[in-house]
């Protein structure tokens, strides 16, 4: 990281499983930004550790009304 404010660009560097979890996403989501898939994916984790910091849980729920809850 170069920035930790948030100012200007930021280059991250990924491992070969996280570069391919990032690829397979870009591709299931139809597009080409990834620093797009992995805001959406930080932005998620950041409301997960937020809900579980205030004593919450961040649960998924299926079509047919099933939960699950996010862990990490």
């Amino acid at each position: 990281m170069t920035d930790p404010r948030g100012v200007g660009t930021v280059s991250v560097e990924l491992n070969n499983t996280a570069a391919q979890l990032l690829a397979s996403l870009c591709v299931e989501l139809a597009t080409d930004d990834p620093s797009g898939v992995l805001s959406r994916a930080l932005g998620l984790l950041d409301l997960a550790v937020r809900t579980r910091g205030r004593g919450g849980r961040l649960c998924f729920v299926n079509e047919r009304g099933e939960q699950a809850e996010v862990v990490f």
